[in-house]
């Protein structure tokens, strides 16, 4: 089974919480974008400087897979008819890629809790 890493998913696995235990950064079968590796970054920027930010992006980039036109019409109608959840680009992108390429769809964000296709864990 393929799974899609949404940003909070991949700072948990990485932070070594036990109920992320079974998902790898390194497996061949994670996925995410290029929007969920820039928000990314930018955590680990802040919190933690511009070293750990690196290493943390060379590890995940291997999993960014391209985002084409239909992905990112299709997230803008999901965002466009769940407005009241107040989703990022980035989780609407990765949600709609998620079902592109029947991955499930890992968060700990609660708005996703209920949505098909969602490996909900916290």
């Amino acid at each position: 089974m393929v799974i899609f890493l949404d940003t909070y998913a991949i700072i948990e696995i990485d932070k070594g919480n036990l109920n992320y235990k079974k998902y790898s950064l390194e497996s061949t079968e994670t996925i995410t974008t290029l929007f969920n590796i820039t928000e990314l970054y930018f955590y680990y920027l802040k919190n933690y400087g511009e070293k750990e930010a690196d290493k943390i992006y060379d590890i995940v980039k291997l999993m960014v897979i391209p985002i084409n036109d239909s992905m990112i019409k299709e997230a803008n109608k999901f965002k466009l008819l769940h407005q009241k959840k107040r989703y990022s680009f980035a989780d609407c992108i990765g949600y709609v890629t998620s079902l592109m390429h029947n991955a499930k769809f890992l968060t700990g964000d609660y708005a996703f809790k209920d949505l098909k296709n969602v490996e909900f864990v916290k």
